[in-house]
């Protein structure tokens, strides 16, 4: 069987300029970065605003498994099927970080036949907004201790400094440091740390901001640390704010690339749903919006992580509502959900799939709290039996939803066609009626609470005192009207990996919160949750290298 690299270099694309002719995007418009990748004008994506605004599509899953369940997959797979239908449309999606690619999630460029492409290009350095994002942050962070070395004219408190350090790799020896050692030449030594890139909130700033003054605005906001009274400095203090802003001025701009059946797809961002809020950048998502009569775009991780954050986090901030949600399963993972070791899954077990059907069935439910239709799309592997599938089936129509089978993986737009249409039907029903889970006025600690009432199941939340005090502050000084986003385990409804399927009644743990007054949003650190993750025993960089020819091999 092919891998999903050796299919896109089999794949014949098309001159980036025809990509966005088909768009509706003038030559004009485009910044190409090679033949079939290219930045659109910032001015020509800001300048669409009263454009007429085409419907949006949120692509989620289930908990992710060892199985896989193939969300983003899924997401270009029904971006080209409606293509194939007549309907005008465009993906819109995050861009991969390296951390994974090296580490054992590998790339995010979908698979099979069911591609956006370069992927080479995409999943490693692409035009460089994540190398953008990371000199941003860091160049922060030398600001934050060059003003501690010449003299502290803003009284910082040194051991209240809570700006990190980023790089876009998996380095757990990173994750707690000591800077400025060697003498007094290079500073004050101090406690310090490195968050991967996607979890900086730099990346949150530079998805949710508007344009580029917004972006300089949002920069200027973020809190570096606080003095000894505990007010807050930042990095507009710092005058650090219109520097980051001219690193990260090209990179705004959204990317264009192509599905291996020619459908325009806008990749640009990158933020992890489980320590960030998931979601490509808005800029991105608006310009869709105004090209398209219909925008599929995907939410990482399950839909109690990424789709929660989509509609309470950046829908929110951005004007969003969407049309239809697509829950995408499959019957391995939900044989995974049930208690099948992974090593069993080829073996029929339909007791295990109605077992594990239950997760799939909680996030169909989550997702109709925010308003919004939702069809299934059931990702179909080879080793799938007509009885493990009629399974889910019957388990989704005890629920009124529909699960559409897809093939897209072997049979690209051609597999995804029975999704279009369902996706389609919801689309000209115009059901929806979305909202998001919690109003701007609830406390902070209430919002967590909804949330881990509403979406995880929890029973109870437990946040110790010192958490309120922090989360008390953030409300005194102005930002208790925002959203919160949970930063917590993508394994599970819970903040424990190992409970599996559908856990009702658990504590969520909250460990730490964060204001990301830049970005906007509470973070809420639950349970074992790093923001710097770790590589596996044998990471995918182990496989990774050149051929003889000089071509990458072993990406996946």
């Amino acid at each position: 069987m092919a891998t999903d690299l050796e299919i896109a270099r089999r794949a014949k694309l098309l001159p980036i300029a025809e990509i966005a002719s088909r768009a509706g995007i003038p030559e004009a418009a485009l910044e190409p970065y090679g033949r079939y990748k290219a930045k659109v004008a910032l001015d020509f994506a800001l300048g669409r605003s009263e454009a007429k605004q085409g419907a949006l599509v949120l692509v989620t899953g289930i908990n992710p498994t060892a199985a896989g369940e193939g969300k983003t997959t899924t997401t270009i797979g029904l971006g080209d099927a409606l293509n194939a239908l007549g309907t005008r449309t465009m993906i819109c999606l995050r861009e991969p970080s390296l951390g994974p690619c090296f580490g054992v999630k590998g790339g995010a460029t979908g698979g099979g036949r069911a591609q956006v492409a370069p992927m080479e290009d995409i999943n490693l350095h692409f035009t460089g907004d994540f190398h953008a994002i990371t000199s941003a942050n860091n160049l922060l962070a030398a600001m934050v201790d060059n003003h501690l070395y010449w003299g502290n004219g803003h009284e910082l408190d040194a051991r209240r400094v809570s700006w990190r350090r980023a790089i876009d790799m998996n380095d757990r020896a990173l994750r707690s440091t000591v800077a400025s050692l060697g003498g007094v030449a290079n500073g004050f030594p101090r406690e310090d740390g490195f968050d991967i890139t996607v979890a900086s909130e730099v990346m949150a700033v530079f998805c949710l901001a508007r344009d580029l003054a917004d972006l300089q605005a949002r920069l200027g906001r973020m809190i570096v640390g606080n003095r000894r009274d505990g007010t807050p400095v930042t990095a507009h203090d710092l005058k650090a704010d219109g520097a980051m802003a001219a690193l990260l001025r090209d990179a705004l701009a959204p990317n264009l690339v192509q599905t291996l059946e020619g459908s325009p797809a806008l990749v640009h961002g990158g933020p992890f749903a489980n320590i960030a809020h998931g979601c490509n950048s808005l800029i991105a998502t608006r310009l869709g919006l105004s090209l398209a009569d219909v925008v599929v775009t995907e939410a990482g991780f399950g839909a109690d992580l990424g789709a929660e954050k989509f509609c309470d986090i950046k829908a929110r901030i951005g004007g969003l509502a969407p049309a239809v949600s697509v829950v995408v399963a499959t019957v391995r993972a939900l044989k995974l959900h049930g208690g099948v070791a992974k090593a069993a899954l080829g073996t029929e077990d339909v007791a295990a799939v109605e077992r594990g059907v239950v997760n799939l069935a909680r996030h169909v439910e989550n997702m109709r709290k925010f308003g919004l239709p939702v069809v299934v799309a059931l990702n179909r592997f080879t080793s799938d039996t007509d009885a493990e599938i009629a399974a889910v089936r019957a388990a989704m129509r005890v629920l009124g939803a529909e699960a559409v089978l897809c093939t897209h993986w072997g049979d690209g737009a051609a597999g995804a066609l029975d999704l279009a249409r369902a996706v389609r039907a919801e689309i000209e029903r115009g059901a929806a009626r979305f909202q998001p889970l919690y109003p701007d006025a609830m406390p902070l600690a209430g919002k967590i609470g909804t949330v881990a009432r509403e979406i995880y199941h929890a029973a109870d939340v437990a946040i110790p005192p010192p958490v309120l005090q922090k989360l008390a502050k953030f409300e005194a000084q102005g930002f208790g009207r925002v959203p919160v986003c949970i930063a917590k385990t993508q394994y599970s409804f819970s903040s424990d990996p190992t409970l599996l399927g559908a856990p009702s009644g658990h504590t969520l743990s909250v460990r730490d919160v964060r204001l990301s007054a830049g970005a906007g949003f509470v973070v809420a650190i639950c349970g074992d949750i790093m923001t710097m993750p770790g590589l596996p025993r044998h990471p995918a960089a182990e496989t990774i290298g050149l051929d003889a020819e000089g071509r990458i091999e072993g990406l996946f």
